[in-house]
């Protein structure tokens, strides 16, 4: 009997695509040197995470949290995009480089969906929730190789 492996999340040879830019604000991969702006914007913002679609329910974000955790929380991610079985982004603001919020491209558990999206942006910058979420939408389909993706809706 062979053991059983996971399926790639995407192929061996997929090049990861750029990470898109608007003139509101640039998505780059989530690294452990952007841990204490990213616990200052998700922190400043729990409620507003929560409220965000895709989100209720969800255990994370929760309080309180060290930097030694967020960074432990950091690493996670950053190993999961090593060894490609999940792509975590931060969204910077345009100007500026302030972290604004995060993007997380999963597999899914679901069997007819490929990828699990879901996306956050900091209480102080609610406004960008729907353009942020069309961005995401429309380079997920244009550049990634999935065919089937969860991502709950935002209104233009």
């Amino acid at each position: 009997m062979t053991a059983m492996t996971e399926p790639d999340f995407v192929p061996p040879d997929f090049a990861i695509p750029a990470s898109p830019t608007t003139a509101q604000f640039a998505l780059s991969p989530l690294e452990v040197h952007h841990n204490e702006g990213d616990l200052d914007a998700w922190s400043s913002s729990v409620d507003h995470i929560h409220q965000t679609p895709g989100f209720a329910g969800h255990p994370w974000p929760d309080e309180p949290m060290t930097l030694e955790r967020n960074r432990s929380d950091l690493q996670g991610h950053v190993d999961d995009r090593t060894h490609r079985r999940g792509f975590t982004y931060t969204v910077l603001s345009v100007p500026g480089d302030q972290i604004i919020g995060c993007v997380y491209i999963y597999p899914s558990v679901q069997d007819d969906v490929d990828a699990d999206i879901r996306s956050w942006v900091r209480a102080s910058r609610a406004e960008l929730d729907g353009p942020l979420y069309w961005a995401v939408t429309e380079w997920v389909k244009a550049a990634w190789p999935f065919a089937n993706v969860a991502y709950a809706v935002r209104e233009r």
